[in-house]
């Protein structure tokens, strides 16, 4: 249905009163729909249990590593994007998880990232148990300084 506002309001964009709001091209007023709850699929459990599996397995990693983590996010959000968009708490975390995919993609046959642990890590030994060797193998993005993020994932 279409929607046409008053006292001055052109258009919404999001969900008021169960109901989702969508503009016009033209900017005048919005389309709405009924807002319905999304249907929860098989790979939306599957990411699920993939990424509750990695945060178990940073929160049990090195501090060293994950300092070392932290440091490749300022230079990597510093080389590559807005610094005011930039958030340490968030994404030390999505860089571990996107080295992670990147890792579970060059080798699909050995890794399951919903049951990988540090020793699974270890014991295969991946790329990925060094910051500076991940960026090597490509998991991640060269930034400009890198070598001195040595740490391994596990306390030596």
């Amino acid at each position: 249905m279409k929607i046409r506002y008053k006292f001055g309001i052109s258009l919404m964009s999001g969900t008021l009163d169960e109901l989702v709001h969508m503009p016009c091209h033209s900017g005048f007023g919005s389309f709405g729909r009924k807002w319905v709850y999304p249907t929860i699929t098989d790979n939306n459990h599957a990411m699920g249990a993939i990424l509750k599996n990695l945060a178990l397995v940073w929160s049990e990693v090195n501090p060293d590593y994950h300092s070392d983590l932290v440091k490749y996010a300022l230079r990597y959000f510093a080389a590559y994007n807005d610094p005011l968009d930039f958030d340490i708490t968030k994404s030390s975390f999505a860089l571990f998880v996107k080295m992670m995919y990147a890792w579970a993609d060059s080798d699909p046959e050995h890794v399951d990232l919903s049951a990988v642990t540090i020793a699974d890590i270890v014991a295969l030994d991946a790329d990925v148990q060094v910051i500076c060797d991940a960026i090597v193998a490509g998991f991640l993005p060269v930034v400009d300084v890198y070598d001195d993020l040595i740490n391994p994932i596990t306390v030596p």
